[in-house]
């Protein structure tokens, strides 16, 4: 799996939220776009992972 331009490996397959978990996400602040189409964050838990997926994954920071 390539994220951000990065190859990823998975051992099995997993579910986009404990993807994010695993990896250190914090889902309230990421905007996740899985093989060309945004993932609503309603459905990071069913929407399962595989070695063939590429995701970027965009992060916001607040600031002032």
């Amino acid at each position: 799996m390539r994220v951000n331009g990065e190859e990823k490996y998975l051992e099995q397959p997993l579910s986009l939220e404990a993807f994010l978990h695993q990896e250190g996400y914090i889902k309230e602040r990421l905007a996740v776009e899985r093989n060309g189409e945004i993932v609503p964050k309603a459905e990071y838990a069913n929407t399962m992972l595989t070695d063939a997926d590429t995701m970027e994954i965009v992060h916001f920071v607040g600031g002032g």
